[in-house]
């Protein structure tokens, strides 16, 4: 089985009741960004990492903009995993992040994950808490994307996004922002998830971010609801 929720943000507390439904260690339950395992760097995050790899199901991580990029993180080593690249601590084995771009086979389904997004709060976290200046995908990393989904004649099953095209931002979602945090929001992500959803053919797009619960036309938003996947 594959379960699929938002935005964790360290606490796995609904985890509880879907491990009560697991059938097998093989089951996988994708976290769409800000999963926050990568938070504090190195040892500080080994405790929940070493708690949660006695889980019996595989955690996908899609990377937010409240965590560490994996890939920068010396401990991670990547593997080939349902037909495209994670990276994984061979310590905590059913811990999988996703690299950006990569195409993975689920349950039948060929999905395209693009991590990633602005923070609305960078303006208090640069002051001391925890931010990251590659938070939003790169040119590169866009670049790579964008020569994968050429190879794919811009067509997949399902996108596996942090954040979402710009003209389906949930509004009612959007927090009111202080003069000084508005100054700080950067769209770009989602404005060039926006082109590439005008060129892609798909059949589902999820999302987190915006901590909602809801569906506009083919996207679905998640946050603390956690549901089959497709």
């Amino acid at each position: 089985m594959i379960y699929i929720t938002g935005d964790t943000h360290r606490d796995f507390d609904r985890l509880e009741e879907l491990i009560y439904y697991t059938e097998s260690p093989d089951d996988v339950l994708i976290i769409l960004g800000d999963v926050g395992i990568n938070y504090h760097g190195y040892a500080a995050d080994s405790a929940l990492k070493q708690e949660l790899s006695e889980l019996p199901i595989n955690l996908f991580c899609i990377y937010g903009n409240h965590e560490m990029r994996p890939e920068n993180i010396g401990s991670y080593e990547t593997k080939e995993w349902n037909g495209g690249t994670v990276f994984w601590e061979p310590e905590f084995p059913n811990l999988l992040f996703a690299k950006d771009g990569e195409i993975y086979e689920l349950d039948g389904f060929r999905c395209m994950v693009i991590g990633g997004a602005n923070s609305i709060d960078k303006h208090l976290r640069t002051r001391g808490v925890n931010w990251w200046e590659d938070e939003q995908p790169s040119p590169e990393i866009m670049a790579y994307i964008e020569e994968r989904l050429e190879v794919e004649n811009w067509k997949v099953d399902v996108v596996l996004s942090h954040t979402c095209p710009y003209n389906h931002m949930p509004l009612s979602s959007l927090l009111p922002l202080s003069r000084e945090a508005e100054h700080s929001v950067d769209n770009t992500t989602e404005k060039w998830l926006a082109k590439i959803e005008s060129k892609l053919t798909y059949s589902r797009w999820y999302c987190g971010h915006f901590h909602t619960d809801e569906r506009v036309d083919k996207i679905r938003f998640l946050y603390l609801e956690l549901e089959e996947f497709m």
